[in-house]
């Protein structure tokens, strides 16, 4: 006898909660992080054609709607200041994502919210997101940046990335050949995002998982890249995602077959958005037969 499934029952009952969330009928990354509200706690948001090779859900967009389904739920004055995810199970294009947020506190100045993004009536992504209210101090940037081109220099590399609702200038290129991927790169919003910081901090995160920081890294022993384990950004000052930032990546350390990358980004001023660590998997491929 087949299983059954959450989606099944919904089905039997007339429910086709699949029919609005087929792949590419979101035309802007704004339309994207506008989800649903479905009950006080629950989201549902709306999947996008981000042209993954393996026909897999985009792990920048499970993010971004997660935070944005835990920044419904804080008061307007609250902003996030850091995330961490772990991506549990790969996530299907085909079927709609909900998002169930716990609100674990609320204090004077901070609120911590709990996110489970659902998909089949299994979690495949779980997010524990902090938010402040912004108040005043010192302010310091020891961060190194890589010199870069301005993003008009560099020519688009449609090949690379067809994700429609992004804009990506590659510095350091992808080549299919040599299975490297970038991890230098201008990013912006292929069109204009509303004047709203929650929007454009989510954005951002939709962002922050393009590249990886062993994209160049020529380790014979190393892959370029692999399934995302978990993700971790910290937001420093506010940018607008609709003009171009710089993302930049590099390895840090890698063993048992798992990487961890840091990374940045920036305006095209220098101004410190947020910084971004992710463990990825970097397992060797079999090497190939002989014909």
């Amino acid at each position: 006898m087949t299983e059954r499934t959450a989606v099944d029952d919904d089905r039997r009952n007339g429910l086709d909660l699949a029919a609005p969330c087929y792949r590419g009928e979101v035309g802007d990354l704004a339309a994207l992080l506008d989800l649903e509200k479905i009950d006080l706690n629950l989201f549902r948001g709306r999947n996008a054609d981000h042209g993954h090779p393996r026909s897999l859900l985009y792990g920048g967009q499970v993010a971004a709607q997660a935070l944005r389904a835990a920044g419904y739920t804080v008061p307007r004055a609250r902003m996030p200041h850091s995330l961490h995810g772990y991506f549990l199970r790969p996530g299907r294009p085909d079927l709609p994502v909900l998002y169930e947020v716990r609100r674990d506190r609320d204090g004077r100045s901070f609120s911590a919210r709990h996110v489970s993004a659902i998909q089949d009536g299994r979690i495949i992504f779980s997010m524990l997101a902090s938010f402040h209210v912004d108040e005043t101090g010192g302010a310091h940037d020891g961060l190194s940046r890589r010199a870069a081109p301005e993003p008009e220099q560099v020519a688009p590399h449609d090949t690379t990335y067809r994700d429609q609702l992004v804009d990506v200038r590659e510095i350091t290129r992808t080549s299919d050949a040599q299975d490297l991927v970038s991890d230098l790169m201008w990013i912006r919003s292929a069109a204009p995002l509303p004047d709203d910081p929650l929007v454009h901090a989510c954005a951002l995160t939709y962002a922050s998982d393009l590249g990886t920081g062993y994209g160049q890294l020529r380790d014979p022993e190393i892959p370029s890249g692999g399934p995302s384990i978990d993700h971790a950004l910290w937001f420093h000052n506010p940018v607008r995602l609709d003009d171009w930032v710089l993302l930049d990546l590099w390895p840090a350390m890698a063993g048992g077959s798992r990487g961890l990358y840091h990374g940045s980004i920036r305006t095209r001023t220098g101004r410190l958005g947020a910084t971004v660590n992710q463990e990825m998997l970097l397992r060797s491929r079999p090497p190939t037969p002989p014909i």
